[in-house]
């Protein structure tokens, strides 16, 4: 896989499917003028692809936008019907998921590969890069191995390269009930620090055991930031007043 740092990308239309209706998207609209971080990936709904690479560039979107990047988009060769669909169903909504359909694009960064005998036919090798104004000027490689390695194109290592003291984004988790005014407290506190987090909803295949086996209560909200358990609204509120 050949580093192409300093080169500038292949000019290739994108076919896409926005409201309904084909639209059109040329790098030079997504890559002009811009800071852009790209993430290329060998499919949508792959394990490694949903539970880790999409979710963690989705999380540090934030951190990126804070440090120079205006896009972050993620690029893999499927259909825009199967980009959307994912799309949706990781609720990506920091990410611009670009369909490479027919490859174009990642045949012209020469990262096309043959996954034959997955049944995938010709798909994107992983990688990462920083793009400035259509000109690559760092690529995150993963190694060359068997299989799918996933070492080096990861989020954090790009917020790293980009500012090695930018300030890493909290895991915030959220347990609630629906029509609890607690947690609508809690929501609120996190929202007024624009703050993202997972919220779990006892009910919806949670059930109060699996609650007091996490957080040794069984009262909602429950709220775990960086692991490490807050607690309720009241507790989440004392916690923005010591930090």
């Amino acid at each position: 896989m050949e580093n192409r740092e300093g080169q500038r990308i292949p000019s290739v239309t994108f076919r896409t499917r926005q409201n309904n209706e084909w639209v059109d998207v040329t790098t030079e609209e997504l890559f002009a003028g811009k800071t852009v971080v790209v993430f290329a990936l060998p499919g949508a709904f792959t394990p490694t692809c949903s539970s880790t690479h999409l979710p963690g560039y989705n999380e540090y979107a934030s951190a990126l936008k804070a440090n120079g990047v205006d896009e972050i988009v993620c690029l893999s060769v499927n259909d825009t019907f199967v980009m959307n669909a994912w799309a949706e169903s990781q609720e990506a909504e920091n990410i611009t998921l670009i369909p490479d359909g027919n490859g174009e694009f990642t045949h012209g960064m020469g990262m096309l590969v043959d996954k034959g005998n997955l049944g995938f036919g010709k798909r994107s090798w992983r990688y990462s890069m920083l793009v400035k104004d259509g000109v690559i000027d760092k690529m995150f490689i993963e190694p060359d191995q068997p299989g799918d390695p996933f070492e080096v194109s990861d989020a954090e290592t790009m917020l790293a390269h980009i500012n090695p003291e930018a300030v890493r984004p909290q895991r915030i988790t959220l347990f609630t009930k629906a029509g609890c005014p607690y947690c609508a407290k809690a929501k609120d506190l996190l929202s007024e620090q624009s703050l993202a987090y997972e919220e779990i909803e006892i009910g919806n295949g949670v059930t109060t055991k699996t609650l007091h086996a996490v957080a040794g209560a069984g009262t909602t909200p429950q709220v775990f930031i960086d692991g490490d358990l807050v607690g309720g609204s009241d507790d989440l509120e004392a916690y923005f007043q010591q930090n």
